[in-house]
């Protein structure tokens, strides 16, 4: 893998993991770096890209790198904001567009002899987002691809291997996108495509005995994807050193606490289940504002995991399944992609513990992370599982949290939940979960008028839980599982469906 990996410096796009993405699938290596920390290593790479960028680099405080350690020695393609600076720089022009150039448009012109428009065509659709456009090529350019209004759309530098296009292959709406980038990478710079799910286990798992050798490592583990894939790949290198523990908190769906750690036992994981239910409903007593919520919920949960790690003598490490867009967005730079969330895998836990930090998954995107499970036998069950928030239903109950409260809506979610994967409609449903309104809903049940809950079903699709559209579920599928939560799940009355989108609303409901 050493020396096939390709380096994309990153000037601010909201497209920069799109790029990422879409070589990986190529079964490429490739890191993410700020523009203005190009690595030292640069040996280790066969190829850099540079991103677009919400800067003009007419602008004063356009980011302006020096490439001289990569231009002539590195094959370069150049994206959008990437071709305007290599035009900008080097004796081209770069003009504000007339119109802004935003969205589809076709490819009317390709020159032949044109290595990196191998197998594409006139009429191919690629996808333009820029404001400004590129008048003259750099000193040397040399014209490779026209659209009806963009005449520089693609264009080389003759005598070494750079190239610039002004609109993005990453994105889904630039058809032979990939084409392209796989033209660069393999035929162009000669990239091996050698990073497989495969290799990925075996490189990691010798990375990690090296690393750990006979030291001790402790695991939080939430039934979720990143730290079963984590836990397995740790187990592989050092077995019976991996110390799990998994905390039920008491807001966990109805029977999650069992039925994970039975997953985990045919998994052959040395993992410890703790019911430390009660000491989380006592941090949560008389708490309705969902940041103080989350709060006393993260407090109790270093406490319970800090009590537990300290009954395995002479550990080391803790282990965590950081992922890399956490890393990513910990070191992007200003733009669109600017730092999102602060990164804290498991909120202040490695300062309180004074423990190294190990993370397996660091490098990889969520999508990675099944195909490596998968890779390593982990089962469907564990692999499909949609995302749960880490207060649990602490944040789906809007209002202060008490047991019967918990009840009523771990009842529902159950209902609603098996009901999605009796219909076949689970796996098509990137989260689904309950929510329960802090209002009494009037209702008549037999000769009685009831005061009882209402209680909200939310069901979304994405792929990176960024932005996320609801799920039109069928009415009947709805019919049903409304009717069997009224009739099945004491105190609840009335159940309505959550029909708005991400953004402006968020998935969760706190």
């Amino acid at each position: 893998m050493q020396n096939n990996n390709v380096l994309i410096l990153d000037f601010g796009s909201q497209y920069t993991q799109l790029i990422a993405r879409r070589v990986r699938e190529l079964n490429i290596y490739c890191e993410i770096h700020p523009y203005h920390k190009i690595p030292k290593d640069l040996e280790k790479f066969k190829a850099v890209i540079l991103s677009g960028s919400p800067f003009s680099v007419r602008a004063e405080d356009a980011p302006h790198p020096d490439l001289s350690s990569i231009r002539s020695h590195k094959p370069l393609l150049a994206v959008c904001y990437g071709a305007q600076y290599l035009a900008h720089f080097n004796g081209g022009i770069v003009e504000q567009s007339e119109t802004r150039e935003y969205g589809r448009a076709k490819l009317s012109e390709i020159k032949e002899n044109n290595n990196l428009f191998e197998g594409i065509v006139p009429g191919s659709q690629v996808w333009m987002s820029h404001g400004d456009t590129i008048k003259k090529l750099p000193e040397n350019g040399v014209l490779l691809a026209s659209t009806h209004d963009v005449e520089f759309a693609a264009f080389r530098i003759d005598g070494e291997p750079t190239y610039g296009i002004q609109f993005h292959p990453e994105v889904y709406h630039s058809t032979d996108g990939k084409q392209l980038l796989e033209n660069f990478l393999v035929k162009i710079a000669g990239v091996s495509q050698t990073w497989t799910p495969a290799a990925f286990v075996e490189t990691t798992v010798q990375e990690l005995k090296s690393k750990l050798k006979n030291d001790k490592v402790v695991l939080g583990l939430s039934g979720g994807v990143d730290s079963s894939v984590a836990a397995i790949l740790l187990h592989k290198a050092i077995g019976k050193n991996l110390y799990c523990i998994f905390v039920n908190n008491g807001l966990l769906r109805k029977d999650e606490f069992e039925n994970v750690l039975h997953q985990y036992k045919d998994l052959g994981l040395n993992v410890k289940g703790v019911d430390a239910s009660a000491r989380f409903m006592n941090a949560l007593k008389g708490l309705s504002d969902p940041e103080a919520k989350r709060k006393a919920i993260g407090n109790a949960f270093i406490e319970v995991f800090d009590d537990e790690a300290h009954k395995i003598s002479d550990v080391t490490w803790l282990a965590q399944g950081t992922i890399y867009p956490d890393v990513i967005e910990s070191v992007s730079v200003n733009g669109p992609s600017v730092t999102i969330k602060s990164h804290h895998n498991v909120g202040g836990l490695p300062d309180f513990m004074k423990l190294k930090i190990v993370e397996p998954l660091r490098m990889l995107f969520k999508d990675e992370v099944r195909r490596v499970g998968s890779e390593m036998g982990i089962t469907q069950d564990i692999l499909g599982r949609h995302p749960f928030p880490g207060p649990g239903l602490a944040i789906r109950i809007l209002g202060d949290i008490t047991p019967e409260k918990v009840r009523i809506l771990q009842e529902v979610d159950a209902v609603f939940i098996n009901n999605l994967k009796k219909w076949d409609l689970y796996d098509q449903v990137w989260q689904a979960g309950a929510i329960l309104l802090p209002v009494d809903s009037v209702g008549v049940m037999g000769d009685e008028r009831t005061y009882e809950k209402a209680v909200v079903l939310r069901a979304v699709e994405s792929t990176d839980g960024m932005t996320a559209d609801w799920v039109n579920l069928p009415y009947e599928f709805l019919q049903e599982t409304s009717n069997q939560i009224i009739n099945r799940v004491k105190g609840v009355n009335r159940v309505v469906y959550d029909i708005s989108s991400k953004p402006p609303a968020t998935i969760e409901w706190e």
